[in-house]
């Protein structure tokens, strides 16, 4: 097949103008085209009210070779790479060894998925509740019915953090091997819309995640995995530098030599448990800052025009970044259209906050982290002194919320004017169990104060009203990404511990559904090999 790129095409075309577009792109006749498919759809809203849609096409043709001939100095032909995953080993029959892998968030499913698919019957252990259990728990918490319970929340349980977001299934990695197809596919095989396999920027949404999830458990099972809960690996016992084997809490231990650590970026009394052990973990940059709230309608009018509202364009997102005076960078982080602004506190006495959309994208509000970077410069310490500034900063939000998981909220026109927040306008925060207004230049070091307060007008400027008066922060924000690396070697083990496998956001490795999930898949790949090959070895 060719692959065409860069077809361009009114917001509002009919069926037949892709078919007619073929035909003059490659300039052969209706005859000649046997079949086309999309393989991405994107719009180009730059020119507000002339949006136009961006395709990536799929043709089979009779004149392939003749065309690629013909065209092939034309950077927008070519021949369609093939994107099918093949796995990479296969385990014997009689193979007793049995890998554990810890968490069941994207990079855990995706990497006990390809290991169970492989025929090599992981055991999959989460310290959480079922998928169902834990949606009940913490849709509770959110709703005041139920107390905050540590070990079933938004960033524990089958699903992990990404199932209570917005389910959004783009990344910036490199892929050359189209891994991020495999997991697009999995996941529209387990119930997500074929949409996803095309469209830009696509997206799940929390409730389809819950019975998504749920399949990819069952087809785990259906192919010999086992998949405990309630099962928090307490430690890992390491003899000469070698995994050997993990306990849970319950005192359970299970023999094994492989042990995939994909635990999630806010599992810390693992992080001090492996430190404890001497595996090599290193501090790494990650951001800091506030949610803030917008109507939804204005990012839409802002972003397309006259064409705000179209069902192609549906709720509009956006990207923003702003580079500070004081050396700091600001950015808008996990943008979640027509969304809400969530409770995503992991430990008592701790306040954190996300974001997430159900599929629809129709709440009233838009909302998005606005972060500032920082560096273990700015947390000096051993390799976990990033996890005690992120605590101290996450009990000062709890402390200036009333110390009820209430979050402290303040209007931008306050912020900006350093005024404390006493009566809510036009926005209404969408945060469970609540916001209590204040002042929120407390909640953050003095820096990022100063960096976002310059940042929201110069992000005014780009998208008109994103500094009103009226909008909404609400804080804090602390968990963009894992604040440790545990550093691993190319064959994905541990620097320094064999048969440890870290992966995914936890590890320091990856940044949201997609990326997690292509590195479950990776890390999968390399468990396999590295067990067919200590078994010819005995043999």
């Amino acid at each position: 097949m060719l692959r065409l790129t860069e077809v361009k095409l009114p917001l509002d075309h009919p069926e037949d103008e892709i078919k007619s577009a073929i035909l003059k792109k490659l300039q052969i006749t209706d005859e000649e085209l046997i079949s086309y498919s999309i393989f991405k759809r994107s719009y180009d809203a730059r020119k507000k009210g002339d949006i136009t849609l961006v395709y990536i096409l799929d043709v089979e043709t009779t004149q392939e070779t003749h065309l690629l001939k013909r065209l092939k100095k034309d950077p927008h032909v070519m021949a369609t790479p093939d994107m099918s995953y093949r796995p990479v080993a296969q385990a014997p029959s009689n193979l007793a060894i049995r890998p554990i892998v810890i968490g069941t968030g994207p990079c855990g499913l995706f990497a006990g998925l390809m290991l169970a698919q492989m025929g090599f019957r992981p055991i999959i252990l989460e310290r959480g509740k079922k998928v169902r259990d834990r949606t009940a728990d913490t849709f509770g918490f959110w709703k005041k019915k139920s107390d905050f319970n540590p070990e079933s929340n938004a960033q524990f349980g089958e699903g992990g953090a990404g199932t209570f977001s917005d389910g959004k299934l783009y990344s910036q990695v490199k892929d050359p091997q189209h891994y991020g197809r495999k997991v697009l596919t999995e996941l529209v095989n387990a119930g997500a819309s074929p949409e996803i396999l095309y469209i830009n920027k696509p997206h799940i949404g929390t409730f389809k995640l819950v019975g998504i999830v749920q399949s990819m458990r069952a087809k785990i099972e259906s192919l010999g995995g086992e998949i405990r809960f309630e099962s928090r690996v307490e430690d890992i016992n390491i003899e000469n530098g070698q995994v050997r084997g993990v306990t849970l809490a319950s005192g359970e231990y299970i023999t094994s030599d492989y042990v995939v650590l994909a635990v999630g970026h806010s599992a810390r009394d693992t992080f001090q448990m492996l430190f404890d052990r001497g595996v090599y973990i290193e501090p790494k940059p990650f951001s800091i800052g506030f949610r803030v709230e917008h109507p939804q309608t204005l990012i839409d009018k802002c972003r397309f025009g006259a064409q705000a509202g179209h069902k192609l364009l549906g709720a509009a997102d956006y990207k923003l970044v702003h580079h500070c005076q004081n050396g700091r960078s600001v950015y808008s982080f996990c943008m979640c259209p027509g969304g809400l602004v969530v409770a995503a506190a992991s430990e008592p006495g701790r306040l954190v906050t996300n974001g997430m959309s159900q599929y629809s994208r129709n709440e009233r509000n838009a909302n998005s982290a606005i972060v500032v970077g920082i560096t273990p410069e700015d947390y000096p310490g051993n390799a976990l002194a990033g996890i005690d500034f992120q605590r101290r900063l996450e009990e000062k939000a709890f402390e200036l919320g009333g110390g009820t998981y209430e979050a402290p909220g303040q209007l931008v026109g306050d912020f900006l004017n350093h005024r404390p927040s006493t009566a809510l306008g036009t926005v209404k925060p969408s945060y469970t169990p609540g916001v209590h207004l204040g002042d929120l230049s407390q909640s953050l070091p003095d820096y990022a104060i100063a960096a976002i307060r310059e940042a929201l007008p110069a992000f005014d400027k780009q998208i008109k009203g994103f500094a009103m008066d009226d909008a909404v922060l609400t804080g804090v924000e602390t968990r963009t990404s894992s604040p440790i690396r545990i550093k691993r070697k190319e064959d994905y083990q541990s620097l320094n511990t064999v048969g440890l496998y870290p992966a995914g956001e936890g590890a320091g490795y990856a940044g949201g559904i997609l990326s997690a999930g292509i590195d479950g898949i990776k890390v999968a790949e390399a468990v396999a090999l590295s067990i067919l090959k200590n078994c010819d070895r005995n043999f």
